[in-house]
């Protein structure tokens, strides 16, 4: 697809590239997160006690079925928002956002990491798929005049965008499971 100016095309790779770039980053999840959560959460419990036992409980809570669901339900979410993005040409701000959501997902996973003082599901990838996919995407958007100006408030929208698609995730995914 063409710009309105015509100089570049946004082809498929920095729009549906953004599923592609997600589905391999969330392997990384599926394979890792039930079995780090049931090693770590006694430690994390220990070493941040002003976390609320709610959240504990819930963390603990999520078995390998759940959290393979809620990774669906958001494949769901990734998959319209690079629909979105290739329909468009790139222009959509589903699409956009949510390749800011991927990429500052991405420096959260590494902030968690950093909490943690190890490894952290995610980690692995985000330094290596995550963040690379995101900056060259918004490269290829930006040289074909599509890429809308960034500001704090978008950054904060694809932070809240990314928190409210993983919480929808796993209710839905909790819902199907626990019925």
């Amino acid at each position: 697809m063409m710009n309105s100016s015509g100089d570049e095309a946004i082809e498929g790779a920095v729009t549906l590239g953004l599923l592609a770039a997600w589905a391999l980053h969330d392997l990384e999840e599926l394979a890792t997160v039930p079995g780090w959560w049931r090693r770590n959460l006694p430690a994390l419990r220990e070493r941040h006690p002003g976390v609320p036992e709610a959240v504990w409980r819930r963390a603990g809570s999520v078995d390998g079925r759940e959290f393979a669901v809620a990774v669906g339900a958001m494949a769901a979410v990734v998959a319209s928002a690079s629909v979105a993005g290739r329909l468009t040409g790139g222009r959509s701000a589903t699409y956009q956002t949510a390749l800011n959501a991927f990429g500052l997902h991405g420096l959260v996973h590494l902030a968690q990491a950093g909490l943690v003082r190890g490894y952290t599901p995610g980690a692995a990838t985000s330094p290596l798929i995550v963040i690379p996919f995101t900056l060259w995407a918004r490269s290829r958007l930006r040289r074909a005049g599509v890429l809308r100006a960034t500001r704090p408030r978008d950054l904060a929208l694809g932070l809240g965008f990314a928190g409210a698609a993983t919480v929808a995730a796993h209710t839905v995914a909790r819902r199907l499971t626990k019925a």
